[in-house]
């Protein structure tokens, strides 16, 4: 189970980040970026991972604060960045969204709730609960978040509906736990989300899924500048799912 000082509830006026993770998003970090409530208490950061189009000046049309990576190293070094910042500026709570317009900033009161009630440690969105959504999702993708959820379902016993999402909340205080290290240089790129996914349901922390929407373009016109996915067949999924048999086997910790 969770250290005991790690399962209390955040109190006393909780500091949220928002971190938007983009790279060679462009046109869609533009359409996210206006959905974000000019009244919010939260703070957003945007972190481009080395993006070569135009997504830089996109992000400095817009007054949040900016990390720039000179060159792309991964979703999970990306993930890392966030992290630093939020626990170098005494954040409680860190949500993780897409740069690439599939998600909702609306969305991100309801994520982080059960977190400031005491509910949750870790929130994960869900597309396919009652009230999310999954437009134009391609089938390939589903049936590989499918059998991902499958997989981590099996070894952690906790059941998951759509571990891939990336729009996702968790307490800041998870990574004090020294049995939870995500700073290894092996997760810098799709390994990260898996390792912590895996360790945050293994170790017993509090976790909750909740109905998001995750709308991908359609095909045609705005396919043309909104990017489908950076997920590589077999390269890179094999990086999301590897995770869970090194951990499973103890070959990495």
């Amino acid at each position: 189970m969770p250290d005991s000082q790690n399962t209390g509830r955040v109190t006393k006026m909780p500091k949220v980040l928002v971190a938007l993770l983009c790279y060679n998003t462009c046109d869609a970090t533009e359409q996210i970026l206006q959905k974000f409530p000019k009244e919010r208490n939260y703070e957003v950061l945007l972190v481009n991972d080395g993006s070569v189009d135009n997504t830089s000046n996109i992000l400095k049309k817009h007054n949040f604060k900016i990390i720039e990576h000179h060159v792309n190293k991964g979703l999970g070094a990306a993930i890392k960045t966030a992290l630093r910042y939020a626990r170098d500026n005494q954040h409680d709570i860190i949500v993780i969204m897409a740069g690439n317009g599939k998600d909702n900033p609306q969305e991100i009161p309801s994520v982080v709730r059960p977190i400031l009630e005491g509910k949750a440690d870790y929130v994960q969105g869900s597309r396919f609960l009652k009230g999310g959504a999954w437009d134009n999702l391609p089938l390939f993708r589903f049936i590989m978040i499918k059998l991902y959820g499958f997989m981590l379902t099996f070894c952690t016993g906790i059941t998951v509906t759509d571990p891939l999402n990336g729009f996702r909340a968790y307490r800041l205080d998870i990574f004090k736990d020294k049995r939870i290290n995500v700073w290894q240089d092996w997760l810098d790129h799709y390994e990260y989300e898996t390792y912590l996914n895996y360790n945050v349901l293994r170790l017993g922390y509090r976790y909750q899924e909740l109905p998001v929407s995750k709308l991908y373009p359609t095909r045609g016109k705005s396919s043309k500048t909104v990017k489908y996915t950076h997920i590589r067949p077999f390269v890179d999924w094999w990086s999301i799912l590897r995770p869970i048999f090194f951990l499973a086997l103890r070959v990495k910790k």
